[in-house]
């Protein structure tokens, strides 16, 4: 993925939807535990070479995924939060994500 080491916002991108694939994958058949909250994002991309450098905020970067239909951003019925606290909203990559991460790999994968 050369070309994604020149783009800090494609690598932060691309990483992102891995790790929400991931969380789907690990967790198949447990609908509640198939998504990831913001705060879970930030952690998991913390050590992230383009945001661990402040080229990319991982919020900005998950709006634009969710802007263009790669992942799912919604208020989750079964997560109660505590009384007075605000409902956090959780995301999930959809099925667009998934093509976008296979053609990644695709890519990746030619030899020049």
């Amino acid at each position: 993925m050369a070309e994604d080491a020149a783009d800090p916002v494609r690598s932060t991108l691309v990483a992102l939807l891995q790790q929400l694939n991931r969380a789907e994958s690990i967790n198949e058949g447990r609908a509640r535990d198939q998504t990831l909250e913001l705060d879970e994002m930030e952690r998991l991309l913390a050590r992230f070479w383009a945001v661990e450098q402040g080229h990319v905020k991982v919020p900005l970067a998950l709006g634009l995924l969710v802007r263009n239909g790669l992942v799912e951003a919604r208020v989750p019925t079964e997560r109660a939060p505590a009384k007075g606290a605000p409902t956090k909203a959780v995301y999930q990559i959809t099925a667009e994500g998934k093509a976008f991460l296979v053609d990644v790999q695709k890519s990746s994968d030619r030899i020049p």
